[in-house]
């Protein structure tokens, strides 16, 4: 199996394990991958997820070998079509893309650990993430630039969204390498630690998301999401309603807490 799961409290490590291929997507491992997030999205005990790639390698993007076999096919692209109506499968999802969960709205955070290539369809694996960590001498890039292949999942929708449009062009016409340092200047991801060491960075930063009351923390990720593409307005208006629910739910008792004398002076270890 290329994917496996690593549980620790509220915190799931998906895993992706296909290091001869220094992690390229195939089909079986983008339906894992996908199988694993809904898991842990309906799981009401898993609150963060971390996604690795094991071997070194982040991920390469689409599966270029796995590409070539379907030359010469009727319909090559017939697995991963995208429908028009946008009707769910039997997981209650959209279709998955080509490089797994990139379709998925989920609830809940997930952040990239982020070691060696995360380029062409492994780049936009890594934007469909919540937060990305990156290691020292790892690196982003659309290198499927070369080969005519187009970024179908995702790529051209969130890179603009997070760095900016003409930053996100050129990034994407060129197709040229964006070292980790580059990365988190322009934002394309969020902390730069040591090689070797963006799993672990991940999973302190996921258990430390997954101390906090939950119906604030998906509340609030979910007006980010919402407010693309709205008013001010609109956008606040959603804000509200969405934030609301969480603060009848946990923040009057966190409110009595505080009053109590937790937290106090910005403390986050006693709350």
């Amino acid at each position: 199996m290329t994917v496996r799961v690593e549980k620790s409290g509220k915190v799931w490590t998906v895993i992706h394990s296909r290091p001869e291929a220094r992690n390229a997507m195939d089909p079986e491992s983008a339906d894992a991958l996908v199988d694993a997030f809904v898991a842990f999205d309906r799981d009401p005990d898993a609150a963060v997820a971390v996604l690795w790639g094991e071997g070194g390698a982040f991920c390469a993007g689409w599966d270029l070998k796995y590409g070539a076999a379907l030359v010469g096919e009727q319909r090559p692209l017939e697995d991963i079509a995208y429908p028009l109506d946008e009707r769910v499968g039997e997981n209650g999802q959209l279709p998955r893309g080509p490089m797994g969960p990139t379709r998925l709205e989920l609830d809940k955070p997930v952040i990239a650990a982020v070691a060696g290539p995360a380029v062409a369809g492994g780049f936009e694996l890594a934007l469909w993430c919540d937060v990305r960590v990156m290691e020292a001498s790892a690196y982003f890039g659309v290198y499927c630039r070369r080969w005519g292949v187009p970024l179908i999942d995702g790529g051209t929708v969130r890179l603009p969204r997070l760095v900016g449009a003409g930053r996100a062009m050129e990034i994407i016409l060129t197709g040229r390498k964006v070292p980790a340092e580059e990365a988190l200047r322009i934002g394309a991801c969020e902390q730069v630690v040591a090689d070797g060491e963006s799993r672990t960075h991940a999973e302190a930063m996921a258990h430390e998301i997954a101390r906090f009351p939950q119906a604030c923390v998906r509340a609030d990720r979910r007006s980010a999401h919402m407010q693309h593409g709205l008013s001010l307005r609109e956008a606040m208006r959603r804000e509200w309603y969405n934030g609301i629910p969480a603060f009848v739910s946990e923040g009057a008792e966190g409110a009595s807490r505080f009053a109590g004398g937790k937290g106090r002076h910005g403390d986050f270890g006693n709350i």
